[in-house]
């Protein structure tokens, strides 16, 4: 019962995003060929939200379950490991017509082919993890 509230949330989010078309395979398509402005619509909202969500914890202070304060690291500087995982992480989405987050609403939706995908996602991200000490960063 300790993660209902969680489950509640992930549920909620599935049906917005199946309801706002963002795990259409069509609507993926429209926007990589600059067709329609749904897509980037939707992605330019989170964006937005994701900005002002983090200014407000950064200026309030705010602390976890444990009342330790929520620290946010700065991010690494570096321009090639942003360009290279920016670029798989496209051509992934652009070849497969989805992003990490849908896959889980398409299989709970009933395109159980989508867990093909799945499948390919974890062994990648496995891969990475193999790799990554490796890796330019």
């Amino acid at each position: 019962m300790k993660f209902l509230k969680y489950i509640l949330v992930g549920i909620v989010f599935g049906i917005v995003l199946t309801k706002s078309e963002a795990v259409s395979w069509y609507r993926i398509y429209e926007m990589f060929h600059f067709q329609s402005f749904h897509m980037f619509g939707i992605i330019g909202t989170a964006v937005f939200t994701g900005v002002i969500g983090l200014q407000l914890f950064k200026r309030s202070k705010l602390k976890d379950i444990d009342g330790q304060p929520i620290v946010l690291a700065d991010k690494d500087k570096g321009i090639t490991n942003y360009l290279v995982g920016g670029l798989l992480f496209g051509l992934g989405w652009g070849l497969i017509g989805t992003c990490p987050g849908p896959i889980f609403i398409l299989i709970g939706a009933g395109f159980f082919g989508v867990g093909i995908i799945l499948i390919g996602a974890l062994a990648g991200t496995y891969l990475y993890g193999l790799l990554k000490n490796k890796l330019p960063h």
